[in-house]
């Protein structure tokens, strides 16, 4: 609970909510723009996953230092499962993507022109509800999948972590191409919400929490447990699933010196004393 006392704790809320209100504008604005009704040829797919590609790597690459631009409770969960952030900092996320995607719908919702009827609002188009449930479990798969591995401490992806979720999202192998003419590739829970809560459209809605939120967990412990264990003993993560999350997090969201900075430890010196 100390970390809520924290201002770094509170500006990554900010940024998450923030994040999520650009990315719920962009990806709302420009499926109304790019979207043709009338026009079924490709090209209009390929816009748009490109655009919501680029806009998803250009606020990972704004915001990542700050929050980690989860901007995704599927991606905040998988974090969660894999010990990376802790349990409240993962709820207040969520809390702050939802709020942020409602948010982002409504500036939509007024600044939209008298022509455009359009929420962007994600609908099975040609397949059942379990259809759906797999195809939005595979896409989220494949992206907390890349989001773990860039992320990972053991391996030095340099500055190319945005852009390779971005490219996740928008050109992976299950990606924006290969879903958008199914469910509309919502991939995301908060950003299917927001356009859904305003149009009061919740037809099948479950599948775009449903499928998401279970791809993050297994994500999760497919690559800790399967595709790359790690070497730390299984107490040790449980421990900082249910406790207070992964060291790495406690650094960053407050760092100090180390101890040999502020001069020798009192029972270190004593100990040595009693060698003497």
């Amino acid at each position: 609970m100390s970390e809520i006392k924290a201002w770094g704790f509170w500006r990554a809320v900010l940024a998450e909510c923030l994040g999520t209100i650009v990315f719920v504008f962009v990806f709302i604005g420009l499926s109304a723009a790019i979207g043709d009704r009338n026009n079924s040829y490709p090209d209009q797919e390929i816009k748009v996953a490109l655009a919501f590609g680029l806009a998803v790597a250009t606020l990972a690459q704004c915001l990542g230092h700050v929050s980690a631009a989860h901007l995704n409770p599927a991606i905040t969960l998988g974090l969660l499962v894999s010990c990376k952030i802790s349990p409240l900092r993962a709820l207040v996320y969520m809390s702050a993507q939802v709020v942020g995607a409602v948010a982002g719908s409504v500036i939509v919702y007024g600044t939209r022109p008298e022509t455009t009827h359009s929420l962007g609002v994600n609908k099975l188009n040609g397949v059942g509800p379990g259809q759906g449930f797999g195809v939005e479990f595979l896409l989220t798969l494949q992206l907390v999948l890349c989001v773990l591995a860039v992320t990972d401490q053991r391996r030095d992806v340099g500055g190319f972590a945005p852009l390779a979720v971005g490219l996740s999202v928008a050109l992976g192998p299950l990606g924006h191409l290969a879903g958008i003419s199914f469910t509309g590739c919502g991939i995301n829970p908060a950003q299917s919400f927001g356009p859904a809560i305003l149009q009061d459209s919740f037809d099948n809605h479950w599948v775009y929490w449903a499928g998401p939120m279970c791809a993050g967990v297994v994500a999760a412990l497919l690559y800790d447990y399967l595709l790359a264990p790690r070497k730390d003993p299984c107490g040790e993560k449980t421990r900082g699933l249910l406790c207070r999350g992964s060291k790495q997090e406690k650094d960053h969201r407050d760092p100090r010196p180390l101890e040999s900075s502020r001069g020798p430890n009192l029972s270190t010196l004593t100990d040595h004393l009693k060698l003497i």
